[in-house]
C-alpha cells in the first residue's frame, strides 16, 4: 500500500532524521527557507549519483534554498557517498522508510519481473512556511535539478 504523495499546497510532513554525520536534522530547522527534499533509492548507485551530483552542481544557483537528500541507507553509507562526491548538503537516513511513506515515496517497484517494496524517486520543494510548493513524484535523476531551477525561477 503506497501512501499518497503530498501535493502542492499541502503541509509538508514533518520529520527528524540523522544525517551522514549522525546529527539530528528536522524539517522545521529550515523554517523561513525553501527546502528541496528528494528521495533516492540507494547511495552511490548510478541514478542516485546523477541526481545528487546534479543538485550539488546547481547549489550555487539556488540562493538560500536548502537541499536535503533522503534514502534508507545508514548514516555511514551516506557519509561515504557525500565524501566520494563532495555533495555538501545533508543526506538523511530513513532506514525504516517511515518518512518516505509519509511523502508517498515508498511503494511497490518491479525489476526483472520481481515485485518488491522500495523508494520511488521523488522530489518536493517545501516553501518558507512548511507547505509543499511543488511535488515531482517518480522524477528522473536528470530532471531533479532542472525542476528545482525552473520552480525557483517562477
Amino acid at each position: 500500500m503506497t501512501a499518497t504523495a503530498p501535493a502542492a499546497g499541502d503541509k509538508a510532513p514533518a520529520f527528524t532524521l540523522l544525517d551522514q554525520d549522525g546529527s539530528k536534522v528536522k524539517l522545521t530547522d529550515y523554517k523561513g527557507r525553501k527546502v528541496m527534499v528528494f528521495f533516492y533509492p540507494k547511495a552511490d548507485t548510478p541514478g542516485c549519483t546523477t541526481q545528487a551530483c546534479g543538485l550539488r552542481d546547481v547549489a550555487a544557483e539556488i540562493g538560500d534554498t536548502a537541499i536535503l537528500g533522503i534514502s534508507p541507507d545508514a548514516p555511514a553509507k551516506q557519509k561515504k557517498f557525500d565524501d566520494k562526491h563532495g555533495l555538501g548538503y545533508p543526506l538523511l537516513s530513513d532506514e525504516d522508510h517511515a518518512v518516505a511513506e509519509k511523502y508517498g515515496a515508498w511503494g511497490e517497484k518491479s525489476m526483472y519481473g520481481k515485485k518488491y517494496m522500495g523508494i520511488i524517486r521523488s522530489a518536493f520543494l517545501v516553501d518558507e512556511k512548511g507547505k509543499i510548493a511543488h511535488a515531482w513524484p517518480k522524477v528522473s535523476p536528470k530532471d531533479t535539478p532542472k525542476n528545482l531551477l525552473k520552480a525557483l525561477a517562477e
